[in-house]
């Protein structure tokens, strides 16, 4: 069980989207899996808060992402019409929270109202990607 906790945790600092599956797959109870992803996700968006400019001016450059409004990306079609609660929704599935972070420091949010929005927006896709997993193990025993 700890290896599919520290597994979820891991892979929700890097890559939310495969870290409760991959949890469950490593043995961890779907709750416990979605709460270490949920918890992974989180702490990878305040690494990049504590650690602050010179991180987030790193990763812009590495992730090559202009901070500079272009309305024809759907970042900022998204953060025009969304602010920063639009961000941290689609961040899961999109830049994650690292990225996220660093965007948000880089156009002016304060880190603590970052944290919060970045915390509650992975929490629908955790619940979400939580369900589709008990399901499909669920239809993997039925048969």
């Amino acid at each position: 069980m700890i290896s599919g906790i520290v597994t979820a945790f891991t892979l929700g600092f890097l890559y939310f989207v495969s870290a409760i599956p991959a949890g469950v797959a490593a043995h961890a109870p779907v709750w416990a899996a979605a709460i270490a992803a949920w918890c992974g996700y989180s702490a990878g968006g305040t690494a990049v808060l504590l650690a602050g400019v010179p991180m987030r001016e790193w990763l812009l450059r590495k992730l090559k992402i202009n901070p500079r409004p272009d309305p024809a990306k759907l970042f900022w079609r998204i953060w025009h019409r969304f602010g920063l609660w639009g961000l941290a929704l689609i961040a899961p599935i999109t830049i994650g929270p690292q990225a996220t972070a660093a965007l948000a420091l880089a156009l002016g949010e304060s880190p603590g109202r970052i944290q919060l929005a970045i915390c509650a927006g992975i929490l629908p896709w955790a619940l979400l990607f939580g369900a589709l997993t008990a399901l499909g193990i669920h239809g993997l025993h039925g048969n």
